[in-house]
């Protein structure tokens, strides 16, 4: 029999991150500094909300588009947290996680071929996905220099005349950047000027530390050339409930929407009812869960400085991205070695690009005290190999 796999999926590799996962599953006293998945439980009127919507017979689909009491509630936060408004009637979507939003954009816009401006280290998932909807990633570096911000200048030297948009998610996972407004500002200008879409995501945008999210379409001429993307997932504690969304100008939203419909159907019914709760009444538990995050980061980023694991301040999201370079490693090996001598799982920085060797991803979205005995644990091992 012929292989039928289409080459774009078979020289695709799978996630960097999933052999870690699966052999620390297999460890009983593992500490998992590994997974990026907050470890609160949904908030009660949230999870209340949902509960509510199927005793109440809500079981059927929803418009392709999502309910127009979420997308009327989501207009709404957005226009208070930052200023920018959207039509629920034609610029808002509701998708199953951020990922399908992802999807969804890409696939709506890219010809084979065009290519795709992605800033690494970055969420595993980009390049990937650029590449299923028959698009070429273009992966440029960021450094711990510039606190893992792209530059404008980065991003100019990178166009040709097949570059159709720039792919952007800040707060960042797996470093922690945060984008000033000013490198924000310089990157909108470079998309004005050479006619880019950029397809912003923006799913840890609650989960900053004393610094300003700057929300890509707030500002001036980047409404209509941008793709915002935004979840519940990481600000609501709702991974399992799958509900994310778009927002665009109505043409390109159509488009989406075209997919969607095709793929989809629509969003969970349930985790829409939950997601209006958590937009209207959600803003104490985010604070809340928020305050807790800042209190682990704190620990986990002194705690690598103290053991020679030289750590920038990460000012988003809810991750460490520490250099391990001291220990004369690679960022698999140390992960590994790791993983098998004191039963703590990171991610290897690479797993996320190339210009992430050197580095190991630690997520903070775990209990302070296994946080303090990961910290013990390394320790260990840092006197062994640092």
């Amino acid at each position: 029999m012929r292989n039928f796999i289409s080459t774009r999926v078979d020289l695709t590799p799978p996630s960097g991150i999933r052999k870690f996962f699966d052999i620390a599953a297999t460890m009983p006293n593992v500490i998992s500094l590994g997974i990026g998945e907050p470890d609160f439980v949904t908030p009660e009127s949230i999870l209340q909300s949902g509960i509510a919507s199927l005793q109440r017979g809500e079981t059927s689909y929803t418009s392709n588009s999502g309910t127009l009491e979420l997308r009327n509630a989501l207009s709404r936060h957005l226009q208070r947290l930052y200023g920018v408004v959207y039509e629920p009637e034609s610029e808002i979507l509701i998708t199953v996680g951020v990922s399908e939003a992802l999807y969804l954009g890409l696939t709506a816009v890219l010809n084979p071929g065009d290519e795709v401006i992605i800033p690494e280290p970055c969420f595993v998932a980009y390049a990937p996905e650029v590449t299923f909807a028959n698009g070429v990633p273009v992966m440029v570096p960021t450094f711990v220099a510039d606190n893992f911000q792209v530059t404008a200048a980065t991003i100019a030297a990178a166009i040709t005349p097949e570059t159709k948009a720039i792919l952007l998610g800040y707060p960042n996972n797996p470093t922690g950047a945060v984008m000033t407004r000013r490198v924000m500002e310089e990157i909108a200008a470079v998309a004005e000027q050479h006619d880019l879409l950029v397809i912003s995501d923006e799913i840890y945008d609650q989960l900053v530390y004393g610094i300003e999210h700057v929300c890509v379409p707030s500002l001036p001429g980047m409404r209509e050339r941008t793709i915002l993307l935004g979840g519940f997932s990481k600000n609501y504690a709702m991974t399992g409930w799958r509900i994310g969304y778009a927002c665009t100008n109505p043409e390109l939203l159509a488009a989406m929407r075209k997919v969607h419909q095709y793929t989809i159907m629509s969003a969970p019914t349930t985790a829409q009812a939950a997601a209006v709760v958590a937009l209207e009444e959600g803003h104490e538990h985010v604070e809340r869960m928020r305050r807790e995050y800042d209190r682990r980061r704190r620990l986990i980023v002194g705690g690598f400085n103290t053991l020679g694991l030289d750590c920038f301040e990460p000012r988003g999201a809810f991750y460490a991205f520490p250099s391990i370079r001291r220990s004369g490693m690679s960022s698999d090996d140390f992960a590994m070695t790791l993983l098998a001598e004191e039963e703590v799982a990171l991610v290897p920085g690479d797993a996320f690009g190339a210009s992430g060797a050197g580095f190991v991803r630690a997520s903070y979205a775990t209990a302070y005290e296994k946080i303090e005995e990961a910290l013990n644990r390394i320790e260990s091992f840092m006197r062994r190999h640092g």
